[in-house]
């Protein structure tokens, strides 16, 4: 099976193309660090036509998942740089609906769709958590001090409460400024990782709502810094996507 390995913002993910659908036991082995190519989880991308592409995507453990958004932007790298579409911008279809995408020299912006309030805030854990739906559910906690949360043990314990029977992926935040926000995120079927895209977007939209930031932010994560604007209550975001080798296994 021939794949791609590609990164946004250290957020990574083996790429193959489609049509495919990989079994659990494929998409632990390719994501396994120690003995596999290693990855947050595996992207297929399947050609539709010259302006479109299906992306699927199962994280590490072998759960689908509905979005990922930095995932999004490493298939539009990936559609581009194979030939797969006719031009920089163009629509990738995914389990969410259609997304548009624009790919530039060194970054791709990404149209994620609306974000939602996903319920009533939830008190877990010691934390306020903001329940968010970019497609995909996430739960945002305003802290003063994110690098201060205990992850490894307050990221499970919110990911798996019966309060998100589907499990969600959680975002700690701290707003360090105007339009700048610090991010870490524990993802659904993942653990921590060096930046989520769709969190991101989800952290910035309630941040908007609580009146904590503007429409614009740049979010800073342990990978690197996102870009994310709300245009009324849907969310772009502009950061790198980047080939990172290629082989077959």
């Amino acid at each position: 099976m021939d794949f791609v390995k590609m990164e946004g913002l250290g957020n990574d993910f083996v790429v193959i193309a489609g049509p495919y659908t990989p079994t659990t036991n494929e998409i632990a082995e390719w994501c396994d660090r120690r003995h596999g190519v290693g990855a947050d989880g595996v992207l297929v991308v399947t050609p539709l036509d010259d302006s479109t592409v299906g992306m699927d995507y199962w994280n590490a453990d072998g759960s689908p998942a509905e979005m990922c958004g930095n995932g999004l932007r490493c298939v539009a790298r990936y559609a581009v740089s194979y030939g797969l579409v006719g031009g920089p911008d163009f629509v990738v279809e995914t389990a969410v609906g259609p997304r548009r995408v624009e790919v530039r020299e060194g970054t791709v912006r990404a149209q994620l769709g609306v974000v939602n309030e996903a319920g009533n805030t939830v008190d877990l854990a010691g934390y306020r958590l903001d329940p968010m739906s970019v497609g995909n559910p996430h739960a945002v906690a305003f802290v003063d001090d994110c690098y201060a949360v205990p992850l490894a043990a307050a990221g499970p314990l919110i990911e798996g409460d019966p309060a998100f029977p589907e499990r969600t992926n959680v975002e700690f935040a701290t707003v360090a400024g105007a339009g700048r926000i610090l991010l870490r995120v524990w993802e659904r079927g993942v653990g921590e990782t060096l930046a989520c895209g769709s969190g991101a977007a989800a952290t910035v939209a309630a941040a908007y709502r609580r009146g904590l930031s503007g429409p614009r932010a740049t979010v800073v994560l342990p990978g690197g810094s996102l870009d994310v604007e709300m245009i009324g209550d849907e969310a772009w975001i502009e950061g790198p996507a980047v080939e990172v080798f290629s082989g077959s296994r």
